[in-house]
């Protein structure tokens, strides 16, 4: 009785193995069939099994040719039976994906993020008038944060106003504005603000959990 137990080690590869190994056993079974008719009506009967075995993939559209596709897949090929479905290709499954373009940006201010360059973009698409004038402000006052975030000390509005300048590629200038961006202790009490009450908001829900 021993001699007869097998280890999943010793056993054939299962190309998926969310569908078992009995639905492998199955398709292994149809591929020794000699007549074509029996191939075909076994390879109905696994694609109704696959079917229950997967039923959220009911929703899924083109639902039977995915099935279909995974039944010629898990036959390594060699599957001789009809599909309503065109039979997927070995080659082409075998094909690597080309590889992903990541962007490879190197801001030269990295503290206001990559993401301050696209809203700065934006900006300088938008029509003169006050909606531009209210989204450069909040852009640099963004900025005036992020920089605070990363140097606690103060900075001077001029700073902030020269490197938008220049990341906006000299078409956005506040060097000589009349109107000041919020002042540093404002920014950073606002920060603080939110923190302390969202850890005091942890603590009052804490506060009355039973505790056993």
């Amino acid at each position: 009785m021993i001699e007869h137990l097998e280890y999943n080690s010793e056993r054939e590869h299962l190309i998926i193995p969310e569908y078992g190994r009995h639905l492998q056993k199955m398709i292994n079974y149809a591929k020794t069939r000699e007549s074509k008719e029996e191939r075909n009506k076994l390879a109905r009967a696994i694609i109704s099994v696959m079917g229950n075995l997967q039923p959220h993939l009911r929703d899924v559209p083109d639902f039977q040719h995915k099935l279909w596709d995974q039944l010629f897949i898990m036959s390594n090929f060699e599957l001789d039976a009809d599909s309503p479905f065109e039979k997927p290709s070995k080659d082409v499954l075998a094909e690597r994906p080309e590889p992903l373009k990541y962007p490879q940006n190197h801001p030269k201010y990295r503290f206001y993020g990559n993401n301050i360059k696209t809203m700065i973009d934006v900006a300088n698409t938008w029509e003169d008038g006050e909606m531009k004038e209210a989204l450069v402000y909040t852009i640099a006052n963004h900025m005036k944060k992020c920089f605070l975030n990363w140097n606690k000390d103060t900075v001077e509005d001029d700073v902030i106003f020269e490197h938008l300048r220049e990341l906006s590629d000299g078409k956005i200038n506040l060097i000589h504005a009349d109107e000041d961006l919020t002042d540093a202790t404002s920014l950073m009490r606002n920060k603080k603000k939110y923190g302390s009450n969202s850890k005091k908001g942890h603590h009052k829900k804490n506060r009355n959990r039973k505790r056993y």
